[in-house]
């Protein structure tokens, strides 16, 4: 018979719960090219989590008589997480003259009908989807999939009634996390 020690067993039960430990908790796998949840992509992959949740509602931003960028969207899709740096930057040009409404389509209620007003409305089944209403409401581009910031662009630059990219000077983006040194007196 052999004997086995008290450092013995308490070695061994460590190990088994190690080894246990291990097989029940998966490593977090999320990525900027996979299809895998791991929070808000606008946080995460585009460094702005001041895209979600929406500032304005998509019938509030109709009242306002401004541009509304509606960009239908989940969390755990490889394409949606790549398209969120475009939205991003989009934001840092046209952030204050259009109205961004990010919106999670997991979170769209289940409903036989929409309005206009309702982001559902606007809703294909593909994500991203990306849709620029003018400032009377007017459908001006309805894509989806990943487009490139070009493609946004140009529908921005025909529903403000600006040069082509060719004809323009380069635009200049506003940083998002800046501290406005031109309002704060010197000591």
């Amino acid at each position: 018979m052999v004997r086995v020690s008290f450092w013995q067993r308490a070695l061994g039960f460590i190990l088994a719960i190690a080894l246990g430990w291990s097989s029940f908790s998966g490593v977090a796998g999320a990525s900027l090219t996979d299809d895998h949840f791991d929070g808000n992509i606008f946080a995460l992959y585009a460094g702005n989590g001041s895209l979600v949740p929406p500032k304005v509602t998509l019938a509030q931003s109709l009242e306002r008589d401004k541009p509304t960028l509606l960009v239908l969207y989940i969390n755990d899709s490889r394409d949606c997480k790549q398209f969120a740096t475009v939205l991003s930057q989009l934001q840092s040009f046209y952030g204050r003259a259009a109205d961004f409404i990010p919106i999670d389509v997991d979170a769209l209620p289940i409903n036989a009908t929409f309005g206009p007003t309702d982001p559902g409305y606007y809703y294909r089944g593909v994500v991203p989807q990306t849709i620029l209403l003018d400032a009377a409401g007017q459908e001006r581009l309805n894509v989806a999939g990943a487009v490139s910031f070009e493609v946004v662009d140009d529908a921005f630059r025909e529903v403000f009634n600006l040069l082509p990219r060719s004809q323009s000077i380069d635009l200049k983006p506003r940083s998002v996390n800046e501290i406005n040194t031109e309002l704060v007196s010197p000591s």
